[in-house]
C-alpha cells in the first residue's frame, strides 16, 4: 500500500504550523510541499492539492471556499480548518468522540469541517447533556471561555510577547462583546439547541491552553439532577473515549488551571457543584484539541492511520 500524500495550504499560518510540527516526523504519511515564492500561485497550489491524498486548509474563511474549489479530484479529501464550512450539511463535523455515528461519519468522509477551539469545549459538554435529556434544547445556557493568545494568530502573538506592548496585556481581555461570535453558529447547529448561549470569550495572557465552561441552575433541568449526577453522566457517554477524560466531581485540585492541558491532544471535563448548581469545564489546549490536534486526529481517521499518531 502506498504512502498517503497530505499537502497543508496555508501551511505559514499559527495552524499551518503546528500541523506540520506534528506530520514532520512521520514516516505514515509523505508531506508535500510548496515553494516558498509559489504560496499564493493558483496553478501550483491546485496541482499539490489535486495529487494529494489529503489536504488542509489553514486559511481565512474566504480564501478556504476558494481552495475547496480548486481541487477537482473526486478522491482528494479535505480537512477545512476555518469556520466556513462548520454548518455547512454537506461536511462532517470533525469531533469524532461525541458518538460513535460521528466517527464513522470522520472515518468515510471526503469533507470534514475541523472544530472551532471554544467551540470544542462548549460541544464535549453540551452536546452528550442534551442527546441524553438532561439539558433542555432551549435551556437559557451561560458560557465563558478562556484561551491563550495563540489563538488570535500571528499578529496577537507579536502583541503579547512585544516586549513594550501596552500593560493592560498583562491581565484577562474580554472579547467578542456583541454576543455574536464565530463559533456560536456551529455550538447550536451540532448540540441541537434551540437557543442561543449567551457567549463570553476570554484571552489570557499565556501561549496556550483553554477553559470553556458552562453554568447550570440544577432545578431547571428534568429530574433536577445533582453535579454528581451530571458528572456521572459525562463519563458514562465517554466512557471509550481515548483523547476525552472526564475527572472526579470537583477535579484532582481546588483550582483549575487553563493551561494545564497545553501541548497535548486530551480534552478533560471537570463538573463541580452541588444539588442546586452545577458547572462543567472542558479543559484542552486551544492548539491541540481546538486546532491542529483535531486536525490531524481527523487526518489519521480519514487515512485509516493510527488515531494517535503524532498526538502522543
Amino acid at each position: 500500500m502506498s504512502i498517503p500524500k497530505v499537502y497543508i495550504d496555508g501551511q505559514a499560518g499559527t495552524t499551518g504550523l503546528q500541523i506540520v510540527e506534528r506530520l514532520s516526523g512521520r514516516r505514515d504519511i509523505q508531506l508535500l510541499k510548496i515553494d516558498e515564492d509559489k504560496r499564493h500561485d493558483n496553478a501550483e497550489r491546485a496541482k499539490l492539492m489535486n495529487s494529494a491524498d489529503l489536504v488542509f486548509l489553514c486559511l481565512p474563511d474566504a480564501a478556504a471556499v476558494e481552495a475547496v474549489g480548486l481541487v477537482t479530484n473526486p478522491d482528494t479529501k479535505i480537512i477545512d480548518a476555518s469556520t466556513a464550512h462548520r454548518t455547512d450539511p454537506d461536511w462532517v463535523y470533525g469531533f469524532p468522540e461525541l458518538s460513535e455515528q460521528q466517527r464513522a461519519a470522520v472515518q468515510s468522509a471526503k469533507r470534514v469541517a475541523n472544530p472551532g477551539c471554544h467551540a470544542s469545549g462548549f460541544i464535549s459538554s453540551v452536546m452528550p447533556l442534551v442527546k441524553l435529556g438532561i439539558l433542555p434544547a432551549d435551556y437559557p445556557l451561560t458560557c465563558y471561555s478562556l484561551t491563550g493568545y495563540s489563538g488570535g494568530g500571528k499578529k496577537m502573538i507579536a502583541d503579547y510577547e512585544d516586549g513594550h506592548r501596552d500593560p493592560r496585556f498583562a491581565s484577562e481581555r474580554i472579547y467578542g462583546l456583541n454576543l455574536h461570535h464565530k463559533h456560536v453558529p456551529e455550538m447550536v447547529k451540532v448540540c441541537g439547541l434551540k437557543r442561543e448561549p449567551v457567549f463570553s470569550p476570554v484571552v489570557g495572557d499565556f501561549p496556550q491552553g483553554m477553559a470553556t465552561t458552562i453554568l447550570l441552575h440544577n432545578d431547571l433541568l428534568p429530574g433536577k439532577p445533582s453535579a454528581e449526577d451530571i458528572r456521572d453522566a459525562l463519563a458514562q457517554w465517554y466512557q471509550s473515549a481515548f483523547f476525552v477524560q472526564v475527572a472526579p466531581l470537583g477535579g484532582e485540585e481546588p483550582v483549575i488551571f487553563a493551561n494545564t492541558l497545553a501541548g497535548t491532544n486530551f480534552l478533560r471535563l471537570i463538573v463541580c457543584g452541588h444539588e442546586e448548581q452545577t458547572t462543567v469545564t472542558a479543559l484542552f489546549d486551544n492548539l491541540g484539541k481546538g486546532a491542529s490536534g483535531a486536525a490531524v486526529q481527523n487526518m489519521n481517521l480519514m487515512l485509516g492511520l493510527n488515531e494517535t499518531a503524532g498526538l502522543l
